[in-house]
Formats: C-alpha cells, sequence, structure tokens
C-alpha cells in the first residue's frame, strides 16, 4: 500500500473547513439550542464544554492520526496500523454502518429544511397563520411522497459533490457552503441581538438554571452533554478519520483539531445566540424541542418586519450546515468501498445513490404509514429508534473502540499515535495525557454509555 494514488486535499483552509463542515450540522443548530434549553441552559453548556474538550478532543486527533498514517478509510486503516496477527480490523465495518445509519435519519431532516428554504422562497409560510403553520409542518410529515423527492433531492446534491472527486468537488463545494454560512450566523446572530427581548433570551440561555436542570436530571444531563459532544463531533465512524488521510505531514494534528472543535462550539453557541431572544420577544417556549426550528420559528418570522427575508435566510444556513455534512459523510461512506473494495468513484457514487434512497424509507415513513411502529412508547417513531442506535451506541463505542487501539500495546500503540499526531510545525499534543487516555478516560465513557441505557430502559 504506497500513499502515491491517494488524492490530497489542495489547503490546510480547505481541510479546515472540510472537517469542521462535517462537525458542524443540524446537532449544532437543530439539536443544540432546545437541549440546552432544556437542562438549564450554562449547566448544559458547561457539561458540555468539558465532554468536548476532555473527550471528543483527543478522539478527533486519534481519527486524523489513524487516516494520516494510513492514508485509508477507517474500513482499512484498522488492517494497516493493527499489530499484524492482531483483529481489530474486524472493527473496521463500523465506518460503513455508522456513517449510513446516521445519514438513514439525517437525510430525511435535511431534507426538512431544503423543503423550508423553497417554501420561504416563495412565500408560502409567511401567509399562514400559528395553527396553519403547525398544520403546515404535521401535513409535510404525513405524505411520504413530497418527503421522498425532497430527500432523493438532498441525496442527489451529496452524491453529486463527491463525485467530481475530493479535491474539485468535497472540498470546493463544502469551502463554499462553509463560508456562506458562517456569514448568514453572524448576520443572522447581530439581527437577534437588536430585538426587544434579546437580554431575557441571553440570560435564560447562558445563565445557569439549577432548577431546570434538577427537573431534567443532572444524570440525564450528563448522558445527552457526552451525546451531544459525539454526534456533533461526527466521532466514532471514522468520519474524521478520513479527512486526516486526505492531509499532508506539515502541520501537527492537535492544533488543526483545536480549530476545528473551537469552530464547532463556536456555530452551536451562535445558534442559540440567533433562536433565544427571538423567542423572547414573540413569547414562544425556549425549550420547545425539535418543533422550535420548524414551528416555532417561522411563527416567529412572521411577526418580524422583513421576516418573510429573515426566515429565507435562516432556512439557506440551516440547509448549508446540514448539506456539509452529508457531502462530508457521503465521502466517507464512498471511501470505504474505495479502499476496502477497489471500486471506483463512480460505481460507488451510483451503488451508494440507490442504497441511500431505499435506506432513508423507514423514517420517512415512520412519521406516516409506519407511524403505528413507537419504538420507545407512545410519541417515538422510527427516526428516534435511528437517532439512539448511533447517537448512544455506534458513535461512542466506535470512539472506544479507537481510543483503545491508540493507546494500548495491543493496538497500534501510544508511541505510534503520538508520534502522528505530533509531526508537523504546530500544538504538540501532551505526551503526560498517558495515563487519562489510557486508564480514566475508558472509564467515563463507560460509565455514561451505561447511563444512556439506563435513561431509556
Amino acid at each position: 500500500m504506497t500513499d502515491a494514488p491517494r488524492e490530497q486535499l489542495a489547503s490546510r483552509l480547505g481541510f479546515l473547513l472540510l472537517s469542521a463542515g462535517c462537525a458542524i450540522g443540524l446537532g449544532n443548530i437543530w439539536r443544540f439550542p432546545y437541549v440546552a434549553g432544556q437542562y438549564g441552559g450554562a449547566i448544559f453548556l458547561a457539561s458540555y464544554f468539558f465532554f468536548l474538550v476532555a473527550v471528543g478532543l483527543p478522539i478527533i486527533i486519534m481519527e486524523f492520526s489513524m487516516g494520516r498514517a494510513s492514508r485509508k478509510n477507517m474500513g482499512h486503516a484498522f488492517h494497516t496500523l493493527e499489530p499484524k496477527g492482531s483483529l481489530w480490523h474486524r472493527f473496521g465495518w463500523f465506518s460503513y454502518v455508522g456513517s449510513t445509519m446516521l445519514m438513514m435519519f439525517y437525510i430525511p431532516v435535511a431534507s426538512w429544511l431544503v423543503a423550508y428554504c423553497y417554501h420561504s422562497a416563495v412565500g408560502t409560510l409567511s401567509l399562514m397563520n400559528p395553527d396553519q403553520v403547525a398544520g403546515f409542518f404535521g401535513n409535510m410529515l404525513s405524505e411520504p411522497l413530497p418527503m421522498f423527492a425532497w430527500s432523493v433531492f438532498v441525496i442527489f446534491l451529496g452524491f453529486a459533490a463527491c463525485s467530481l472527486g475530493v479535491q474539485k468537488g468535497v472540498e470546493r463545494i463544502v469551502k463554499y457552503l462553509m463560508i456562506g454560512l458562517l456569514a448568514l450566523l453572524v448576520i443572522l446572530a447581530i439581527n437577534s441581538l437588536t430585538l426587544p427581548g434579546a437580554k431575557e433570551g441571553m440570560e435564560f440561555y447562558l445563565a445557569p438554571d439549577w432548577e431546570r436542570a434538577k427537573a431534567a436530571g443532572f444524570l440525564n444531563l450528563i448522558n445527552d452533554a457526552m451525546n451531544q459532544a459525539f454526534f456533533t463531533l461526527s466521532v466514532g465512524i471514522g468520519a474524521m478519520l478520513i479527512f486526516g488521510s486526505y492531509l499532508n505531514k506539515n502541520r501537527s494534528l492537535a492544533g488543526e483539531a483545536s480549530y476545528i472543535v473551537a469552530l464547532d462550539t463556536f456555530v452551536a453557541i451562535m445558534a442559540g445566540v440567533i433562536i433565544f431572544p427571538a423567542c423572547f420577544t414573540y413569547g414562544i417556549a425556549p425549550n420547545a424541542g425539535p418543533a422550535l426550528i420548524f414551528i416555532t420559528l417561522p411563527n416567529v418570522f412572521n411577526e418580524m418586519a422583513g421576516g418573510h427575508i429573515w426566515g429565507l435566510l435562516f432556512f439557506i444556513f440551516m440547509a448549508c450546515a446540514a448539506l456539509t455534512t452529508v457531502i462530508a459523510v457521503f465521502e466517507n461512506i464512498i471511501s470505504y468501498f474505495l479502499d476496502v473494495w477497489g471500486w471506483s468513484r463512480k460505481k460507488a457514487v451510483a451503488v451508494n445513490f440507490v442504497l441511500m434512497m431505499i435506506l432513508t424509507l423507514p423514517c420517512i415513513l415512520g412519521f406516516n404509514v409506519l407511524s403505528f411502529i413507537e419504538p420507545f412508547g407512545p410519541g417515538s417513531n422510527i427516526l428516534d429508534l435511528e437517532d439512539f442506535i448511533v447517537s448512544n451506541n455506534l458513535l461512542p463505542i466506535g470512539s472506544f473502540i479507537i481510543l483503545i487501539f491508540c493507546t494500548s500495546r495491543y493496538g497500534w500503540g501510544y508511541d505510534k499515535f503520538m508520534g502522528e499526531a505530533n509531526t508537523g510545525s504546530g500544538m504538540k499534543f501532551p505526551r503526560y495525557l498517558r495515563i487519562y487516555l489510557t486508564y480514566i478516560l475508558p472509564a467515563i465513557m463507560l460509565f455514561v454509555f451505561a447511563q444512556g441505557y439506563m435513561k431509556f430502559f
């Protein structure tokens, strides 16, 4: 196996924006604000920041290191780096299965955002009263054919970008999407901070509320903070590892990973800055769950001066965030077929395009034809089950496997991991963290993983 045939990213900026684009998505904008509202604002933020730095950052560095050292997707990286005669390569399937299962429910939600972009642009939502807006979202979910059509459109956009290759397609398109996303983020945040309810909204968001945290349960808070860190960073399924495989050795990896975590966190925080002042200005419940995006905020925009434009910009921003993740994860899926099975990029794109259309159907039908399936009791659906499998199982288990592989002498080993992570100029990963990474961090991850099951069952 040689590095020569491996595609390379064109620039460091491309790598940072591409990796950040994979991390930045619905987890930051759709999921983060309402979870923060549920768990007491700053109390959740503090727990989330802890898990980002203490758990997410080391795992990202390990994924980048494995990718750059092996020049392969996770599906073949274990095989390349493992000690001779070991069985680590049997975990390579986490890359494909985890990425595919993530997209099974991520794509339908992304398609809702693209649909809302269209309806905001043509003025459909601006003509509705609050009850009609709620009914519009419910009707959209109840009609499988339009939902499937929007999902196919999202799948097409993602694979079309990947079909052009790493530099000309994935890197270039995600870079432009990320620049547009960040520009819209700043514009929307500035607008929200000028609203009359900005002070109350920011206090709700950033001030600690122990009563809300206590009501939700502190162990639940810890579990959801850790799962949020895994979900938002897309660690554990090799989605970051693949971009490490396209990276040169000019820069050490701790600094690059820190920039990506910082950018991901900035977007998540600013999403709350956009949402909560608007909620308090117009008397909307700020902890309304996922419906906050699709029911609450369209009503808020309808009350604003120039709300038609602000609503359109917001859903374009949301759609860009979703599409950057879709493209990045699709690239991880395609690379599995390139590295493990030796397929051409064209064949991998064509086959997975068809597979993805089929695999999104359970989530889509779970809101209508298959709505009788309630895996976690009344009100739950297939999306909840798929989210649980990925967020509470595949992401933390995959991260745990990567952690043990990079720290155990029976795996790749701490010295080899450190050598790769610290190759190049820039911030170095501290060697003295060995005891923490080898013994303490695995215990933390196992405890929170077990507690997550206790929460559900």
